[in-house]
């Protein structure tokens, strides 16, 4: 028959206690005197408190330990290192409270991980979209022309073409999700340097100046800046966050619509950099979300325009880098205001 644990605890204990209280009890009677007897159970009532409370103590140490022990090697996500045997108590509260924190740690890390896993699961899929729509569009067009399409010029040409630009979005995804593979693993290296920002900004204008004028798009700055404005920070990263931003407002802008970009004291100690156009703006509800990889507000429209759907996360984990912020502003049907900050030279 298995006596329940609380049984076999209190039955071991008191066997532990009558043995020691037999033991003193014989070398009392058959070591000492008729004379000295008196005294030795005097003596023998404290003793035998002392050596109960020591021996219970230590017998609601071991169980309480092994206990909670065994509680602990039953969780599987527990690494043993984290189990230090300290002094044991045996007030219920303390040791409650101890279990209910230990209990809400973990359900905190179960919590997580189950975030992260629904987190890759959403991002694999992602990925799996987003090369699918570019690979099956170079496969359709490819087919074309091995079926004979090949043999008409106007065919040909126009089928090469579209061919191209899915190849040229697929080397776009997979560049991007390097780089943010980059971030988020390797963490970024800055390069810190001083540079004046109104030439960068400029650099970036230069680049996408045709781009932009293909939709009569406007690129300018807020005001003429008659000094350089000088700052801290990863210069090529930096230039990478204006490319994105300026990018993206002129392929959601509006056709003969204005992108601004403006450079004010933000605090004693930086500046902040707006980017600012008077395109369709984004809805409240998309706002907390729009840099998430891969996040869309119009599907369709966002495929029609290209890119790999990185763009503002990898410009969020660029700014986060630097330890500045990054602050969005957007009115649906009259425009947004992306802006980050940047350390002041002085």
């Amino acid at each position: 028959m298995k006596l329940k644990k609380t049984y076999s605890f209190s039955l071991l204990s008191s066997v532990y206690l009558t043995i020691t209280i037999l033991f003193i009890s014989a070398l009392i009677y058959f070591l000492l005197p008729e004379d000295k007897k008196l005294i030795s159970i005097l003596v023998f009532l404290p003793t035998i408190f002392i050596l109960s409370f020591l021996i219970i103590q230590y017998r609601t140490e071991r169980f309480i330990y092994d206990r909670i022990k065994k509680i602990y090697d039953e969780v599987s996500i527990l690494n043993e290192d984290e189990f230090i045997r300290v002094s044991t108590t045996t007030d219920i509260d303390s040791l409650s409270n101890s279990v209910k924190n230990y209990v809400q740690g973990k359900r905190i890390e179960i919590k997580n991980l189950t975030e992260r896993d629904s987190f890759r699961k959403d991002f694999l899929g992602n990925v799996s979209h987003e090369l699918k729509t570019p690979l099956f569009t170079v496969q359709g067009y490819i087919l074309t022309l091995i079926e004979g399409g090949i043999n008409d010029k106007m065919i040909r040409d126009k089928y090469l073409e579209r061919a191209n630009k899915g190849v040229d979005r697929l080397v776009a995804i997979v560049t991007d999700l390097d780089m943010i593979a980059k971030l988020e693993t390797e963490g970024l290296k800055m390069n810190y340097e001083v540079f004046n920002i109104i030439d960068l900004i400029q650099n970036v204008f230069d680049l996408f100046e045709m781009k932009a004028k293909k939709r009569n798009i406007t690129l300018q700055f807020d005001k003429i800046y008659d000094y350089p404005v000088f700052v801290n920070g990863d210069k090529e990263r930096i230039e990478q966050v204006l490319i994105n931003l300026v990018v993206n407002s002129v392929k959601y802008g509006k056709t003969n619509g204005i992108t601004t970009v403006g450079i004010e004291p933000y605090t004693e100690h930086q500046f902040i950099i707006k980017v600012i156009d008077n395109g369709e703006g984004i809805k409240q509800e998309h706002i907390p979300r729009l840099f998430e990889r891969f996040y869309r507000v119009d599907q369709s429209r966002s495929r029609e325009q290209g890119g790999s759907g990185l763009g503002l996360s990898i410009v969020k984990h660029i700014i986060e880098a630097h330890n500045e912020i990054m602050l969005i502003n957007s009115t649906f049907k009259e425009g947004s205001e992306f802006s980050f900050t940047m350390k002041k030279v002085k």
